[in-house]
């Protein structure tokens, strides 16, 4: 898969240590044109998708993936989450948002056992956030993550 060799790329490239993949599918619920049998919309305007919840929405998907990050740091004694999400081409996805994040952090160090006891304090990284996926991209051909 074309993502997976990207993030195997990615991480060698700054030196991370374990990198891991869980597989995690999340056609099991359904309710989304990315993971049902319904059509993926085409050629919204940018007003459309600051109106409604689009039917690509795949619903919890980055809370899922991060409670198993979450899950996951306390074996590698880690205090930072980064994931590339982005609010500028979010398509309206409420788990895209800034404030999502800031809850589930809050949530994460009142819920676990580094956080109730003070040894170690979450953080999430958004640093695609407030790129849009253009820009994504030119970064990442300038960092040489994404080749021609």
């Amino acid at each position: 898969m074309i993502e997976l060799d990207a993030a195997r790329r990615v991480a060698a490239s700054i030196g991370v240590a374990d990198h891991r993949i869980a597989k995690i599918d999340l056609r099991i619920f359904g309710g989304s044109a990315l993971t049902g049998d319904f059509a993926v919309p085409k050629g919204r305007t940018a007003d459309e998708m600051s109106h409604d919840i689009p039917i690509t929405y795949v619903p919890a998907r980055n809370t899922i993936f991060l409670a198993f990050a979450l899950a996951g740091r306390r074996c590698w004694d880690s205090s930072d989450i980064f994931i590339g999400v982005n609010a500028l081409d979010y398509s309206g996805y409420p788990d895209c948002r800034r404030s999502s994040f800031g809850a589930f952090e809050k949530m994460a160090n009142l819920a676990t056992k580094a956080g109730v006891e003070g040894r170690q304090a979450l953080r999430i990284h958004t640093p695609l956030i407030a790129l849009t996926k253009a820009e994504i991209i030119r970064k990442g051909i300038e960092l040489g993550w994404i080749t021609g």
